[in-house]
């Protein structure tokens, strides 16, 4: 990203700003003693206080501390193992939130706006922080209004104050005016004095607020809160029936009986280790924090590659974009643009380069194109006349064009600079030529002289065409590959320009864009929400396109279903972005783009777009696979707990013997697991999706660890260690054959990850160390038999139950694709 100056040199020639000095250092100084500064936070993203609490304080690791501390009045220390899971997890989750808040923090320096302000008659760069209470701003088209102020000098200054009251319409600002913070500039030049900072100002409180980085509001972590709300509800009967299944059912064995060797033994001790085990194993203790670790990993990837995610349900909304709507000048295109050729067309007296060269110089406030025509006019050796602005109309994506008046020695001139097919009528030879030249992938404006002051409300009035300018815009190399691999993965990219529709056609065809030889004219597109959605969803370039008519092709989209991210780096993008599920603005863009877009590319590399759709399907895949596994556990829990306590039998595990399980066949396997490669297309519905796997899962399960309990007992009502050693192995397998299933597809390391599962679960059943700690006993190879015969049983019932919902999920994707498809044919005439 090009650094900016800290001191800009004041532009000389007409129609510039007044000389003013500004505020004096110590004039400053006497302010920023007294507290009359911009006090507001770069950043409102969480502390690193409020980082460990939210980590620690939750509801989770409540419900794991109030059963820790029954284990720990009871003991054994064996079947407290549990709470180092948590504390172990938590650490985690604090540590990678801190990693993703430092890489977020230092992005966020590199992104922030650097207002222009006048100190001492020399225009300076300042951060926002600094601005202080009387300062003189200048502000250009792109600039946000960062505090309240009057204007004191306008060179046809043009603010969208949208952002604040919902209304589109730019508003000229003259001298006297009122601007406000929260607003920003869409076309032309001007100073204003500061009169409300910091929090006084109109719209400081709302910026805070939209810029704060936030957990909430997204489907997956409202799923999970969900989902933890119902398993909250089912602790208490659950818990409630096992304690008394225990004490007055007949239900219980103390640890003596069994060998453990507990610290305190007694039906109410054994009760209570019952209800723990049981509860421990239904609480997806990691399923939260590895939610927040995913997050934040995915966040630390893209920082790496200048990515500033300034929304972290940004990520999530990233694996569900299946449209690409994005600018082509300054995305698809370089930034920067060169003068190729001045067609003269005769309708003039003098030179057009002569004309072009007031022009630019007359512009207080160079665009893309202006800065080529400069840097032409200099090159070809043109000095800017001593013409004296009257009038000036500056640059709006609303209107196409920009112009001035001159006080030339022959009279006043009024010049124009704009799209042919706008100052034209549409059967004129000049605006045939622009669009052929369009067509050839070049950018062409035409200068035209006009019968009206510029600044008149009817202006231009007829203009008489007199050159037309060519401008060469190079597409960036990377351009084509990006769009190729949205192709391959599904998604739809929409070329949507303010040029004319040839040249956005050419560059589309150029790239390789399915649809791009078909290019439409915005301007012809139906008015009525639904005809326009259904218009933008069939074609893929468009022209000539305002920065109203864009957020409504956006608002046109979503409106079909479609998960819409908006690539930009014009104010003319801001209503779009702000509109897009996500937005996406370049780094080198304009503030107010920046500010408004959940997703900044601070390298300008539109090539990072596949890396940030890639890497949100990653995490909500990740967390979507962890989820399945945790809630498995959670419902074979809820069964086996359910069946014991009606049944009026002993528990068959102790709160170590569920450590062990979860650890083994969830716990450690879920860690690598949520931040292993991805490239499933996230979907709606995550909440059903997840329990869709989960529950007939989890229900098999839990009837096969009863089944292997029940016929290990042998009408015995209290177990040994050798029963529970049989269901420890029927679950165990069973559940380990489940990740199996979720793991797909396979690589290397995730066999070599489920083999070392059943490594570490063979050590604890056959050395003396494990045997002993977690109380588990293999003597008895007919119980061990039967454990693995029902496991074996239990996985064929899982396996054909996935593959019967496989096909059903796959007919049900093929009928949607085909009405899809049908909706999206149009009928015939």
């Amino acid at each position: 990203m090009t650094e900016l100056p800290d001191v800009i040199e004041p532009p000389g020639g007409p129609a510039r700003p007044p000389a003013e000095t500004g505020l004096t250092e110590a004039e400053v100084a006497e302010r920023v003693a007294s507290g009359r500064t911009n006090d507001v936070p770069v950043r409102a993203g969480r502390t690193v206080g409020q980082i460990v609490r939210g980590n620690v304080f939750t509801r989770i690791n409540a419900m794991i501390a109030v059963l820790f501390s029954v284990i720990a009045v009871i003991g054994p220390v064996q079947d407290g193992l549990f709470a180092m899971v948590i504390l172990i997890n938590t650490l985690i989750g604090i540590v990678q939130e801190l990693r993703a808040k430092r890489t977020l923090d230092k992005l966020a320096i590199v992104n922030a706006a650097r207002p222009r302000v006048v100190r001492e008659g020399t225009v300076v760069r300042v951060a926002t922080q600094e601005i202080v209470l009387d300062e003189i701003l200048e502000v250009g088209a792109g600039d946000q209004v960062v505090v309240d102020g009057t204007v004191t000098w306008s060179g046809g200054l043009e603010v969208d104050e949208s952002l604040l009251t919902g209304e589109a319409d730019p508003v000229a600002k003259r001298p006297g005016d009122t601007v406000m913070s929260g607003s920003f500039v869409v076309a032309g030049t001007g100073r204003f004095r500061a009169t409300k900072v910091g929090r006084h100002a109109y719209a400081a409180r709302l910026a805070e607020e939209a810029s704060r980085f936030s957990l909430v509001r997204s489907e997956l972590r409202s799923g999970i809160d969900r989902i933890l709300t119902w398993i909250t509800y089912a602790l208490f009967p659950i818990g409630a029936l096992l304690i008394y299944s225990q004490l007055f059912m007949g239900g219980h064995v103390s640890l003596e009986e069994s060998g453990a060797g507990g610290q305190v033994s007694g039906p109410l001790a054994d009760a209570l280790r019952s209800m723990v085990a049981a509860l421990v194993s239904m609480v997806p203790e990691g399923l939260v924090l590895l939610t927040s670790i995913a997050f934040a990993v995915g966040v630390i990837r893209l920082g790496r590659h200048r990515c500033l995610v300034q929304e972290l349900p940004a990520i999530e909304g990233l694996a569900r974009v299946d449209v690409v709507c994005t600018d082509k000048t300054g995305t698809l295109t370089e930034t920067g643009m060169k003068l190729a050729e001045i067609r003269d067309l005769g309708g003039g007296t003098g030179s057009p380069v002569q004309v072009l060269a007031a022009l630019a110089a007359g512009d207080p406030d160079h665009n893309a194109s202006m800065a080529a025509i400069a840097q032409g006019c200099a090159a070809a050796g043109q000095d800017s006349p001593e013409w004296p602005v009257t009038a000036l109309a500056a640059f709006s994506s609303a209107r196409k064009w920009s112009g001035a008046s001159f006080a030339t020695p022959d009279g006043e001139q009024n010049w124009v600079l704009g799209a042919a097919d706008v100052l034209l009528g549409a059967g004129d030879p000049a605006a045939a030529e622009a669009e052929r030249l369009g067509a050839q992938g070049y950018r062409v404006l035409l200068l035209g002289r006009a019968q009206l002051r510029v600044d008149t409300e009817a202006a231009p009035g007829p203009v008489r065409p007199v050159a037309l300018v060519v401008l060469d815009q190079r597409v960036r190399e990377d351009a084509g590959p990006t769009l190729d691999y949205f192709a391959d993965q599904g998604v739809d990219v929409k070329i949507v320009s303010g040029d004319h529709a040839a040249s956005v056609g050419a560059v589309g065809r150029g790239l390789g864009l399915e649809g791009a030889d078909r290019p439409v004219d915005a301007r012809t597109l139906p008015q009525d929400p639904a005809g326009l959605g259904r218009e933008v969803e069939e074609h893929s370039a468009f022209g000539r396109v305002t920065p109203e008519r864009k957020r409504d092709m956006v608002r046109g989209l979503r409106d079909r279903g479609r998960t819409v991210a908006m690539t930009g780096d014009g104010v003319n993008d801001v209503l779009a972005l702000k509109e897009a599920d996500i937005g996406v603005a370049m780094g080198s863009g304009s503030p107010a783009s920046r500010s408004v877009a959940q997703l900044v590319l601070l390298d300008n590399r539109f090539a990072v777009l596949p890396r940030m759709v890639a890497e949100g399907r990653r995490v909500i895949g990740n967390i979507e696979r962890v989820a399945s596994l945790f809630l498995t556990k959670t419902v074979y829990t809820m069964v086996l707990a359910t069946i014991v306590g009606l049944l009026a039998v002993s528990y068959p595990f102790f709160p170590r013997h569920a450590t062990l399980i979860n650890a083994v066949t969830f716990g450690i396997p879920s860690f690598f697991l949520a931040l292993a490669p991805n490239t499933d297309i996230a979907r709606p519905g995550f909440v059903a999706r997840t329990l869709r796997l989960a529950v007939p899962s989890g229900l098999v399960a839990g009837l096969a660890a009863v089944t292997t309990y029940l016929l290990v007992l042998g009408g015995r009502s209290a177990p040994d260690p050798s029963d529970r050693t049989a269901v420890v192995i029927t679950l165990c397998a069973t559940t380990l054959w489940v990740l199996l299933l979720v793991a797909k597809p396979y690589v290397w390391w995730k066999v070599l990850l489920v083999g070392s599962m059943v490594g570490l679960l063979t050590l604890a059943m056959v050395t003396p160390l494990g045997q002993w700690f977690f109380d588990l006993d293999v003597s008895d190879p007919g119980k061990v038999l039967t454990g693995l015969a029902v496991a074996a049983a239990a996985i064929c019932v899982i396996t054909v139950i996935r593959v019967v919902d496989d096909r059903i999920i796959a007919r049900s994707r093929e009928r949607s694709g085909e009405e899809q498809e049908r909706e999206r044919v149009p009928e015939p005439v």
